[in-house]
């Protein structure tokens, strides 16, 4: 060995680490010894990665906000639980309560036909609401009920890593934005939520009542369209190099 600490000849080291090892091995095997005993290294415990099913079973039953005194169901969400596309709306009204799934009335309806438009169906995109009770007579959530429901909404889009998410009216888009910018105003262009991008626009419901505005919501589902098929684009090509 140098000076320096390193090896001047590695390949003499190695014989010379391997003759002493065959020494202790065969020096054991005279006192009878069969083997040597290694203890394995611990590996630390990894926390379980979470799933859409983890979350469900920890949300089953909440009594987090008052909402649940009057809910019929827990309409938690639906669609692919690894979705590129995420569509987040306010809460659940009748039918969604009574079904236990979100957006099945009429504005359902004309969510999927706006889903079919741009070349999806709503087996392929994931959708669910801020808060996931009925609030009574379909009124807006109040500010507690979005703070003790926004948890597991967070923790849904964690869940499922979309590449894209589409928030669905004043609420949805103003809650997952933290800011009080009008719906009007936010709708157009992607907005930025953690490195995702987030594009907000009316919901089904409001286009019901104002079907002028559906025109505004094609526009903003175009640019949805755009940017899914060039994500899609970008993996197919970062897969390419990889393989290459």
């Amino acid at each position: 060995m140098s000076r320096t600490g390193q090896i001047s000849d590695p390949g003499a080291h190695f014989l010379t680490v391997l003759t002493q090892v065959h020494e202790h091995v065969s020096f054991s095997q005279g006192l009878g010894v069969d083997g040597l005993i290694c203890d394995p290294v611990p590996v630390p415990s990894q926390p379980p990665t979470p799933t859409l099913e983890t979350l469900w079973e920890h949300l089953k039953g909440c009594q987090r906000c008052k909402l649940h005194v009057s809910r019929t169901q827990i309409v938690f969400g639906t669609g692919h639980p690894h979705a590129a596309l995420v569509f987040v709306g306010e809460g659940p009204g009748y039918h969604e309560d009574q079904e236990g799934k979100p957006f099945v009335g009429n504005a359902g309806e004309l969510l999927t036909r706006i889903i079919e438009a741009i070349g999806f169906r709503r087996e392929v995109v994931y959708i669910t609401n801020i808060v996931k009770c009925r609030p009574p007579n379909n009124r807006n959530p109040e500010p507690d009920e979005i703070a003790a429901c926004e948890p597991f909404l967070l923790q849904q889009l964690e869940c499922i890593q979309p590449q894209i998410i589409c928030a669905l009216g004043k609420f949805a888009a103003q809650t997952l934005l933290k800011t009080d910018i009008p719906i009007s105003r936010l709708r157009g262009q992607f907005r930025d939520y953690h490195g995702i991008k987030l594009m907000p626009t009316y919901h089904p419901a409001y286009l019901l009542r104002n079907p002028g505005d559906k025109r505004l919501v094609w526009e903003d589902m175009q640019l949805v369209q755009k940017a899914y098929h060039a994500v899609v684009h970008h993996e197919d090509d970062r897969r390419k190099n990889q393989e290459d």
